[in-house]
């Protein structure tokens, strides 16, 4: 006699997220209109959901292109369908893999923001603190040449937050910044 099971889940069922996966795509563009526009037709035309573009204009690469990170989210077997579009497309594709943030930190920074280029300052939080720039709240009441304050939400890999920090502290000393760090952990006195 077969067991019955009171469990409603049927074991062939797949999870719940449908084993969607967050990938980051690095890609060159040339600075020319609708070129965003048909990077990010491959992705959404192979079943990829875009999460965040990270589109530095200000920027050039050495070949004199302009840097876009994409932010996107797919089933694994989906992605490598995905960059190999992009590339039929004529898109550059610099850098694809799997980003698998763990964590999410919050800082304030507050200081002559606008005045010490903040997308630097945020470019150059990527790149030290291993980090992605998911939210940016700004604030400058007195105007863009005064003291402002921003909040940014960012991204980082399990157990990276330490060295993330460190990283972000050490831009806001160059900057002049004065950076306001979470509380993390929970080891109150």
């Amino acid at each position: 006699m077969a067991a019955v099971s009171d469990d409603p889940v049927d074991e062939d069922e797949t999870e719940t997220d449908g084993g969607v996966r967050a990938y980051t795509v690095r890609l060159e563009l040339v600075d020319e209109p609708g070129e965003l526009l048909r990077a990010l037709s491959p992705i959404a035309d192979n079943g990829g959901n875009l999460l965040s573009i990270h589109h530095e204009r200000g920027n050039i690469t050495p070949r004199g292109h302009i840097p876009v990170e994409v932010d996107l989210e797919c089933p694994p077997d989906r992605f490598d369908g995905i960059v190999d579009a992009l590339r039929d497309a004529g898109v550059n594709v610099i850098q694809a893999g799997a980003e698998h943030y763990g964590e999410e930190i919050s800082v304030v920074l507050v200081g002559n923001l606008v005045e010490r280029d903040l997308s630097n300052t945020l470019s150059r939080i990527e790149d030290e603190a291993n980090a992605v720039v998911r939210d940016l709240s700004l604030a400058a009441p007195d105007g863009t040449e005064a003291v402002s304050s921003a909040r940014v939400r960012l991204a980082i890999d399990s157990g990276r937050s330490d060295a993330a920090l460190e990283a972000i502290r050490s831009i806001g000393s160059e900057k002049e910044l004065t950076v306001v760090e979470p509380l993390l952990g929970g080891d109150a006195a």
